[in-house]
């Protein structure tokens, strides 16, 4: 594939899109997919048939436009987006590209929902194919590996993401420019990329979206850390329970492969790249560095201490470049545009966009992409469109089960990476659920301590024990039988595993129950002291009813 070649290829598409006159866009990721969009976009495509509209009507699958809530969610030419669209719709929704639009389905787009996102990972979805690489083409797709291979260096490309001032998207935020440049000074005829696709955050779905919205973007920005780095072999680790995302990625490979973007030579160059695949069975450990090379390798996941780092030793012993698939998909964007111009967004040293996945007791729940700084209570009440029912808001947890829960008093705080750990939290890989009050804190500190002590590993005694017992603790508060003993117990193991556990796991565990004893002390003692739950949530001590 050389650059004349990749033009052509990008010119034919766009006269092929020329053609049409009238477009339709169905969403077909997981979200819509589960209300039946596919069903959707067919009794379209049918209608469109049966009208002889076919030469200039197009009717596209797409990626995840963001409203998952809203779903099945249908955009046309006309600029209009249809929510809750069901098959019996399609022909009003024909009908509404040359008269008015159908106003039961309308979906409001000048609100902050929409108005608020900054999409730089996202700019794709919603408007491409996943399933064609020509479409991502057409899409300014691959001109960023293009310009890497035959205007860049191996150092330049790695100044580039230096100067953008990216940080590793999956939750830890260690600068990406540095992590590049650690591997590629590394000494090793043989070096390797990996993908972390193992999203395992209760209430996460950032990753997915993306690899099943522009799984061609994860793979651009993998090819271009592969020439940075010196890696000729790349995996991506992904989630088994991700089968929609799987597909699209192995598709994606075989029409990179045959259009030569993967494989050998690629571009005319001496830069030879290939990926494959390898499936996680689920374990929320793997996300975890060396327990997730381990799991590549073919033994069992678990981690390891560090160091040595895997930049120096990984993958079989090589050094290997980790990040996720947001850090990934930033990287083209970052190669086109500059450095500098990704810099100019977000905070002084939290630079960029964010994806969350926005859930919980919120109106809009879906996915978003929002400057680093945002505060929490634009996401909320904004981009969130506030609290149900008439709720007040009492919580939101940002981290999964390695974050914490923030009260009110942290709502006009930025979103950045310092921000949240000084409020005893973490970015983490972008999920972000809100609770209103009728959530007991204690019962969402259990949820997610019972989440840990499930998914540790059992490696090391801290965690395997630690988790345990303070999961026996939270279901005693919760019981109405726990004593001011057991409180002191349970903040002494949270110590405890903090320090001594071997991984990121259990080192975090503790997160979301340190935060809800520094921000709902007087929820603990309700259940200690006056044996009752404020929110009507926990049961009652044994020989009781409620």
């Amino acid at each position: 594939m050389t650059p004349e070649e990749l033009d052509q290829i990008a010119e034919d598409e766009r006269a092929e899109q020329g053609k049409y006159t009238e477009r339709v866009n169905v969403c077909v990721a997981a979200g819509c997919l589960s209300c039946q969009s596919q069903s959707v976009k067919d009794a379209l495509d049918q209608e469109v048939g049966s009208r002889g509209t076919k030469d200039r009507c197009q009717v596209k699958g797409v990626g995840c436009m963001g409203l998952c809530s809203e779903g099945p969610l249908v955009s046309t030419s006309n600029g209009i987006l249809y929510k809750k669209v069901e098959a019996a719709d399609s022909p009003a929704v024909l009908d509404s590209l040359a008269g008015e639009p159908v106003a039961r389905l309308v979906c409001p787009t000048d609100v902050p929902f929409f108005q608020r996102q900054k999409k730089i990972v996202l700019e794709n979805s919603g408007v491409i194919d996943p399933e064609r690489i020509e479409d991502y083409i057409a899409a300014n797709g691959y001109t960023a590996l293009i310009k890497a291979l035959t205007e860049m260096s191996q150092r330049e490309v790695i100044d580039e993401v230096t100067k953008s001032g990216l940080r590793g998207r999956g939750g830890a935020g260690y600068p990406t420019g540095l992590k590049w440049s650690t591997v590629s000074k590394s000494v090793g005829a043989q070096k390797y990329v990996i993908c972390n696709a193992d999203e395992g955050d209760p209430g996460a779905f950032m990753d997915r979206s993306v690899l099943e919205s522009d799984p061609h973007r994860v793979l651009e920005g993998m090819l271009i850390a592969g020439y940075a780095v010196g890696a000729s072999e790349a995996y991506i680790y992904v989630r088994a329970e991700y089968p929609l995302a799987i597909k699209r990625l192995r598709n994606a490979i075989r029409q990179a492969e045959r259009v030569g973007l993967l494989g050998s030579n690629i571009c005319g160059t001496r830069f030879s790249f290939r990926v494959d695949l390898r499936l996680g069975a689920g374990a929320f450990v793997c996300g975890e560095e060396t327990a997730l090379i381990a799991s590549v390798e073919g033994k069992r996941g678990t981690p390891r201490p560090r160091p040595p780092y895997p930049a120096m030793e990984g993958l079989f012993g090589k050094p290997t470049l980790i990040n996720n698939v947001e850090t990934y998909a930033n990287i083209a964007p970052i190669i086109r545009n500059g450095g500098e111009w990704y810099a100019q967004v977000g905070t002084e040293k939290s630079k960029g966009t964010k994806v969350f996945a926005l859930a919980g007791r919120v109106e809009n729940t879906g996915l978003v992409e929002v400057p680093m700084g945002i505060s929490l209570r634009e996401m909320v009440f904004e981009i969130g469109g506030g609290i149900p029912e008439g709720r007040k808001f009492k919580a939101v947890q940002t981290g999964g089960p390695s974050g914490g829960c923030l009260p009110t008093d942290c709502l006009d705080m930025p979103v950045d990476y310092e921000s949240l750990a000084r409020a005893g939290s973490i970015m983490g890989s972008g999920g972000m659920i809100v609770m209103d009050e009728s959530s007991c804190m204690v019962d969402v500190a259990k949820y997610f301590m019972d989440f840990c002590m499930t998914e540790s590993c059992g490696k090391c005694i801290p965690c395997r024990v630690g988790t345990f017992q303070m999961r026996r603790i939270l279901e005693a508060i919760g019981n109405m039988t726990a004593t001011e003993q057991d409180l002191k117990l349970l903040e002494e193991l949270c110590e405890l595993l903090k320090h001594t556990s071997l991984c990121g796991l259990g080192q975090s565990a503790p997160n979301p129950v340190l935060s809800t004893l520094r921000s709902f002390a007087e929820e603990y003692r309700a259940h200690i002291q006056e044996h009752k739950c404020p929110a009507g949530v926990c049961g009652q001590p044994a020989g009781e009813t409620l």
